[in-house]
């Protein structure tokens, strides 16, 4: 007799639409391709009745987040404005299940939900990088890592998109054996599996078709140091070239001086906080790197056309 594995997926929503299917359909075609009911699964929303994905989609679901899981996994599944959706029902329901000793797991910005419920404390976890920024402030007790997927510690995350059929063929992959998973992800048409220490952004390196090492550390120095930014002739000290070497490498791969990308990378940082977080613009200044507010509106403005206020005025 062959066991069934139950999941319920608790659809929060706006909830990523690409995600869902990617942790949907490899357990469909695993059931198809064996012969057998490896899987079942079903759909909890917090109205008991749909939810609503982030492309409009309307999905139909099978109850309520207080009715209680039994199931063998649960995946939590959000997607745009997670925060909007972090209701007492939900989670209510979450810490009653982990009471309950399910296993618990989170796919695309779901990872900000476990966090803000404290159910991430101390452990590896992965989030979209869009949210990476926003995370980062809020949750300093949790370890966040670039990966696609963490599948190693007491609540599994996944990043999103493609990541989450990543994570779902590895768990397929221990259950079952690796042709099974293998099988799943031909059918799929997916031929660029990803195992969970791949990282989620294409890298600097790709994205300008650079492959000079010194470039690639001054980029990793810089990105390391948004709130206290680091000076070029430092940078290039710590890299071990001069600091004409340093500008010459941004020019010819960036197209821009170390300085210039510098201050677009603080500057990307800071519209991802202003878009996602409550922190005053104050805040967000000091968080970036900026000692005066002023400064930081004026040089925001001039790279996105918007002042810090007026940016986060669009959202209402």
């Amino acid at each position: 007799m062959v066991k069934t594995e139950r999941f319920v997926f608790y659809l929060v929503d706006e909830f990523a639409h690409l995600s869902f299917s990617c942790a949907v359909e490899p357990l469909r075609i695993a059931n198809l391709v064996s012969g057998k009911p490896l899987y079942e699964w079903s759909f909890a929303s917090e109205n008991g009745e749909t939810a609503l994905g982030n492309n409009g989609t309307v999905v139909r679901v099978h109850g309520g987040f207080d009715q209680p899981v039994k199931a063998d996994r649960l995946f939590l599944l959000a997607g745009s404005n997670m925060r909007n959706h972090l209701t007492k029902r939900l989670l209510s329901a979450l810490r009653r299940e982990r009471s309950h000793g399910t296993q618990i797991g989170a796919l695309c910005s779901a990872a900000y939900i476990l966090a803000y419920a404290g159910m991430l404390d101390g452990m590896r976890a992965a989030i979209h990088w869009a949210y990476h920024d926003l995370f980062v402030e809020e949750f300093p007790n949790v370890e966040l890592v670039p990966n696609v997927f963490v599948a190693d510690e007491k609540i599994i995350t996944a990043s999103g998109g493609t990541a989450t059929a990543d994570l779902m063929l590895h768990l397929m992959g221990q259950a079952h054996g690796a042709d099974l998973a293998n099988e799943v992800a031909d059918q799929m048409v997916y031929n660029t599996v990803r195992e969970a220490s791949a990282t989620q952004k294409v890298s600097v390196q790709a994205r300008h078709g650079m492959r000079n090492p010194h470039l690639t550390q001054a980029v990793q120095i810089m990105s390391e140091s948004i709130e206290d930014p680091v000076p070029t002739a430092e940078v290039a000290r710590q890299v071990g070239i001069s600091t004409r070497q340093l500008e010459r490498l941004f020019g010819q791969y960036l197209e821009r001086s170390p300085s210039k990308y510098y201050l677009e990378m603080r500057l990307q940082r800071a519209r991802n906080l202003l878009l996602q977080s409550e922190k005053s613009v104050t805040e967000i200044a000091v968080a970036t790197g900026f000692r005066s507010t002023t400064h930081f509106a004026r040089v925001y403005r001039g790279l996105f056309g918007v002042s810090p206020g007026g940016q986060r005025a669009r959202l209402t």
